[in-house]
């Protein structure tokens, strides 16, 4: 019973962390520069700047908000083309991942064996690991950008100084939700192997060298008609633990 519901919980949480990556692939907002403190005759024409994966955006004075689109897909500075990709590529394997988890649940009758349900949730949750590292190399590699154009602003006051905006912060989330999820669902395939299972059972070798197949438990054990004298009065579950090894 704990198993169906730890791999609903890890199916929401592979989900909801999977929603977040798509979110803040939509979202605004991924750097945000912002002007002000600036007293005396100056004059502050553009109080807001601030980029996603899509476009440039500011704010005047007026609060009017200007935004230029991209252009085509090669005049894009090349590692905002890198993090589309890795988003895009974490999405698509999250996306065949969560298909696959309806197969591996146990909550659901697609599947009657247990060990194909088994090994479907661990593909399923490879499929959503190797998602989650995709999406996160794309934030961290954004985060660099970010952090580094922080960095040279400090040293030279006439550039530009970004921050990191909400949406690296939701796609992190994201992504850790769906390791825990991962880990939900692993855990939910690790069974008890049967003790039973530890004992392999032996041949039984006639007088002339004849191999008869002996059963293990309670029924019937067969044995060669010169024998089965000596061993009318033995009953079956103890033959089988004189054979067993």
């Amino acid at each position: 019973m704990w198993r169906g519901r730890a791999q609903i919980l890890g199916f929401v949480l592979c989900t909801l962390g999977w929603g977040f990556v798509g979110c803040s692939l939509a979202m605004d907002h991924w750097r945000v520069a912002q002007l002000g403190g600036q007293g005396g005759s100056s004059v502050v024409v553009i109080t807001l700047f601030w980029s996603d994966l899509w476009r440039d955006c500011y704010m005047d004075s007026t609060a009017v908000m200007n935004c230029v689109d991209f252009g085509v897909l090669w005049a894009v500075k090349p590692y905002i083309q890198a993090v589309r990709g890795l988003l895009l590529i974490g999405l698509c394997l999250g996306l065949i991942a969560t298909v696959l988890t309806f197969f591996g649940m146990e909550c659901t009758r697609l599947e009657s064996n247990q060990r194909s349900k088994d090994r479907i949730l661990i593909t399923a949750s490879v499929f959503h690991l190797i998602g989650c590292v995709s999406d996160m190399a794309g934030y961290c590699l954004y985060t660099n950008r970010v952090v580094a154009a922080f960095l040279h602003a400090k040293a030279d006051p006439t550039k530009l100084s970004y921050e990191i905006g909400p949406p690296l912060y939701l796609g992190m989330v994201a992504s850790f939700l769906i390791f825990l999820g991962c880990i939900v669902h692993c855990t939910t395939t690790c069974r008890a192997t049967d003790p039973e299972s530890k004992h392999p059972v032996v041949p039984f070798l006639s007088g002339k060298g004849e191999e008869k197949d002996i059963f293990r438990g309670y029924k019937h054990i067969s044995l060669p008609s010169k024998m089965s004298h000596g061993f009318r009065h033995i009953p079956s579950y103890k033959m089988a633990s004189v054979i067993t090894v």
